[in-house]
């Protein structure tokens, strides 16, 4: 399936907001999307299916990801894709732009909280360089679960450049040439 990641538009708030209501149903409070467009530390994108980018009424928003940049961190505070479009490469898509938007903006590291028990993702995370560096016990509000943190090394050094030109290489492979 073809698709494209672009910057993350006011007009994708209510489809942003289903993706975290459908991943996240729990989530209190949930995140004013509106107000994050306008937070000058924060970056958003969206995954849309090619086929209806240039038709604006049916422009289908099938992923988001976003970060708010501090200093020289950025914090991953979402990636989340459509439910329906689990286990098609479209998160790791996104992680993959989320790292370049990081270099982008002259991040030197990234961190992000993720459930413990959601392996599928820590293993995503690990895969692109996120390393476990502690715990923070009960922080989801809704089950009291708890949450690693994860972070990267430098992702300017070679090293981690050609680590991720590896792995982009490797998802265009295995799922096609996305925009």
């Amino acid at each position: 399936m073809p698709i494209v990641i672009r910057q993350m538009r006011n007009e994708d708030i209510r489809q942003v907001a289903e993706i975290d209501q459908d991943n996240f149903p729990k989530m209190q409070p949930q995140t004013n999307y509106k107000r994050e467009l306008t937070n000058k530390l924060s970056y958003y994108i969206v995954a849309c299916n090619v086929k209806s980018v240039n038709i604006k009424k049916s422009n289908i928003v099938i992923g988001v990801a976003g970060f708010w940049l501090m200093v020289a961190e950025a914090h991953i505070v979402n990636l989340a894709v459509k439910q329906v479009y689990h286990q098609k490469g479209i998160g790791e898509l996104l992680l993959i732009n989320i790292l370049d938007l990081a270099l982008e903006k002259n991040a030197d590291l990234l961190t992000l909280e993720v459930r413990v028990s959601n392996n599928t993702a820590i293993n995503l995370y690990q895969k692109y360089g996120f390393f476990k560096r502690g715990i923070r016990r009960g922080y989801y509000l809704d089950d009291q679960e708890d949450a690693v943190i994860m972070t990267t090394d430098n992702i300017k050094t070679r090293i981690f450049q050609n680590n991720l030109n590896i792995l982009r290489k490797k998802h265009q492979q295995k799922w096609g040439n996305r925009a």
